[in-house]
């Protein structure tokens, strides 16, 4: 689950770490008193998606003024145009997409003058099954595009945990010397603290810079966390922010199913994201492209095997459904008699090729043999994948093998 870079924020305050005092606005009517309460004497305004390169970004429509989704003021009246400018119209990033996100709410906060910008983040390094930090000494907009040596990454043995040498390490790192390496070492120990109790996956702050005092603040804040560890954070749950969640995928998380949208034709009805892999990759195999996933899991019901078709059949993009159970906790009966269901509710527009084995695999085919459903078998997993994309290709649907 990912937050909003305000949201971050207020988290690395609570763990005392450094970050410049700011106000969140939703109303452009509310940017004034925000920004009226903030010192000068600049201002920064901040266009708060979930998604990176805002300060490179544009925005679709006109009316935005120039500039990006980052923007300088040198008045709090200023400061309050621009979050007006940029409230409730699109904006366009590299990690956006050509469709880009609208702009729901700005940050307005305190400008800081620095002297150098650097990279960090924390995250999972899974071949060493440890936290990493990453460090460099050049940050900022073009980290993507910088031409300096790659960061050092350094993990945390989770026998010791994070320890001041670390820190030390990490300092030499970004070149920092004097008070600034002994705040970095504080600096770290918080942020791998943050990182542990809060179940994230990923910590970013870029830039991390040291201002005209001397001092380190963090400027910007990427956080994503655990969607499994969830259940034990209720205070992070409540940050969570359905508008920057794809309608379909939001529906798929409310019924507990994986929802991973793509740019294909071809939607994928699995249960286990193992299934899922390799139902793709042989779609892929017989020139086809999957338009989606969706994981149902293990222990779905005929209720809710029916609510993840609907939620495959409304994607658009869909051309054409393949199902592929292989059933063990789940029982293909049920699987057969969620489709039936809401195909009789929704009807079939496009092609469904299901392919069932498993637990009660041939009750399940007989129940999708009396529902007179246009199903096309499929005896196998190559044989599902070569049907479908055979049926989304208007090409006459492969002879089902022997």
């Amino acid at each position: 689950m990912n937050i909003h870079e305000y949201q971050a924020k207020a988290l690395l305050h609570r763990y005392g770490i450094p970050v410049p005092e700011g106000r969140a606005v939703v109303q452009a009517s509310a940017a004034r008193a925000a920004a009226a309460e903030l010192d000068g004497p600049t201002w920064i305004v901040k266009a708060q998606i979930h998604a990176g390169g805002r300060g490179l970004g544009r925005f679709v429509e006109p009316g935005a003024g120039p500039g990006g989704g980052v923007r300088t003021a040198t008045s709090a009246e200023a400061a309050a145009a621009e979050a007006k400018r940029m409230l409730g119209r699109t904006l366009r990033t590299a990690q956006t997409g050509p469709d880009g996100k609208q702009v729901n709410r700005v940050y307005i906060e305190t400008g800081i003058r620095a002297t150098r910008a650097l990279y960090l983040a924390l995250l999972i390094d899974r071949p060493s099954a440890r936290i990493a930090f990453l460090a460099a000494p050049e940050g900022g907009m073009d980290i993507e595009t910088s031409t300096a040596p790659p960061p050092l990454s350094l993990s945390i043995d989770p026998a010791s945990g994070y320890q001041n040498h670390h820190g030390r390490r990490l300092a030499f790192a970004l070149g920092l010397t004097g008070a600034a390496a002994k705040q970095c070492v504080v600096l770290m120990g918080a942020l791998y603290r943050l990182f542990v109790e809060k179940d994230l996956e990923m910590l970013e702050v870029n830039p991390l810079v040291v201002t005209d005092a001397g001092d380190l603040c963090c400027l910007d804040a990427k956080m994503a966390f655990d969607a499994n560890a969830l259940f034990r954070h209720p205070d992070i749950l409540r940050l969570a922010d359905d508008t920057e969640v794809d309608a379909l995928e939001l529906a798929a998380q409310k019924h507990g199913f994986h929802h991973i949208a793509l740019d294909g034709e071809i939607g994928c009805l699995v249960n286990g994201a193992g299934l899922a892999m390799a139902t793709m990759d042989l779609i892929a195999l017989e020139g086809g492209a999957p338009a989606n996933f969706l994981d149902i899991g293990g222990g779905a019901t005929p209720e809710k095997v029916a609510e993840a078709f609907k939620i495959m059949t409304a994607d658009a993009g869909v051309k054409g459904i393949f199902v592929n159970i292989f059933g063990g906790i789940m029982r293909c009966d049920i699987v057969a008699e969620g489709i039936v269901a809401a195909v009789e509710e929704v009807g079939l527009a496009v092609p469904l090729v299901v392919r069932l084995e498993g637990t009660n695999v041939s009750a399940g085919k007989r129940i999708l043999r009396a529902s007179g459903l246009d199903v096309i078998p499929a005896d196998d997993l190559g044989d599902g994948a070569a049907k479908i994309v055979a049926a989304v290709a208007r090409r006459p649907a492969l002879a089902t093998t022997p």
